[in-house]
């Protein structure tokens, strides 16, 4: 019953996001925008996105390395597959999917490429929340929604560097750390307590077997590349949508930004992300797009060039991963309907004790 609850909840943040996204739409301008736009612009932004998908391959590759040397063709599967997963299944399964399809392809256990799972996410978290926090001091303070803006980052950098600083300090001090998680969880649920146990024992594990200074140079390299042209891709694709093809009569509101203003769009995107969605973040994914539009251009660029670049963005975005998805799944002669039905059987604690 409760993943029901949390979906029905996704559904709803979904429609208010699309709401929000399409209230203020300025149709006639915006269909203007959509035919007038250069989609020569997609095949480049195509080629970003393959670096994008490389560069987080490789470097989850690296991450892994501490506990198996796992061959790119099978990083690159499993990569492919499970962000595909990521996007389709509903109640967040794909989230195991990665996990899962590795354990499958290597002698990793599931547990412990679960953890390198998170361990990414808590990484770019923090990497993103001190990026826009930074790149927030180059932005005039009269900006429009800059205060919102600032307080998703710092929201952002409490949550994962206060789970990073947690995780370290588990490390650092086993015994207390569980002792004092038992004492104050077991008051409320003894239930509860054990399962918290278990996963930051999980990481504590996965913590001894981070990987050597090589692998830890690639990670960095690997992940600077990756938000790298996330950041480029953001601003490149905006050059379809600057209205030098529009038609003679149809009204076109231009739309560019630079590669500075595409990161700080990328930030607030990445922080609106985190609010649980629908699959593919349909919905949240616009409105938080525009909201990083809106730091930089008026209302009626956003309300009309913007909705339609952010829509064509999500598009090609969730297009791509679906594409490459099935391309590696048809190759390594697998069955989507048999990994999902796996994920399916299994909530996130059972799939984990399972691995163990």
């Amino acid at each position: 019953m409760g993943k029901w609850i949390k979906f029905i909840v996704s559904l709803a943040i979904t429609g208010v996001c699309l709401y929000l996204t399409f209230k203020d739409t300025r149709w006639p301008e915006m269909l203007g925008s959509l035919k007038s736009a250069n989609y020569a612009w997609l095949v480049a932004y195509l080629g970003v996105l393959t670096v994008i998908h490389v560069a987080r391959t490789a470097r989850w590759g690296n991450l892994l390395s501490g506990l198996e040397h796992v061959p790119f063709k099978k990083l690159n599967e499993a990569s492919a597959i499970g962000f595909m997963m990521l996007i389709i299944l509903p109640f967040r399964l794909g989230e195991f999917a990665r996990p899962y399809l590795i354990a499958e392809r290597s002698g990793i256990r599931r547990s412990a490429a679960m953890t390198t799972v998170v361990l990414e996410r808590i990484v770019d978290g923090i990497i993103i929340a001190a990026m826009l926090r930074i790149l927030l001091f180059f932005v005039p303070t009269e900006s429009p929604n800059i205060d919102r803006i600032a307080l998703g980052s710092n929201v952002m950098f409490l949550v994962f560097g206060g789970g990073l600083t947690f995780l370290i300090l588990a490390r650092w001090q086993h015994d207390r750390v569980i002792g004092l998680m038992r004492a104050v969880l077991g008051r409320f649920s003894p239930k509860l307590a054990d399962r918290a146990i278990y996963v930051v024992d999980g990481f504590v594990s996965a913590l001894k077997q981070l990987p050597d200074a090589k692998n830890f140079a690639l990670f960095t390299f690997w992940t600077s590349l990756y938000w790298g042209a996330n950041g480029y891709g953001m601003s490149l694709l905006t050059k379809a949508f600057d209205c030098s093809n529009a038609a003679p009569g149809v009204v076109c509101e231009p739309l560019t930004l630079t590669v500075f203003q595409g990161f700080v769009v990328l930030s607030v995107l990445i922080v609106g992300l985190m609010i649980p969605a629908a699959p593919g973040s349909a919905g949240t994914f616009q409105a938080f797009v525009l909201l990083g539009l809106s730091v930089f251009v008026s209302k009626d660029v956003v309300n009309s060039s913007g909705i339609a670049y952010a829509n064509v963005l999500w598009v090609i975005q969730i297009l791509q991963q679906i594409l490459f998805g099935m391309i590696f799944l048809f190759l390594s002669q697998g069955s989507f309907k048999d990994i999902a039905g796996k994920l399916s059987n299994q909530d996130g604690d059972k799939a984990e004790r399972a691995a163990a």
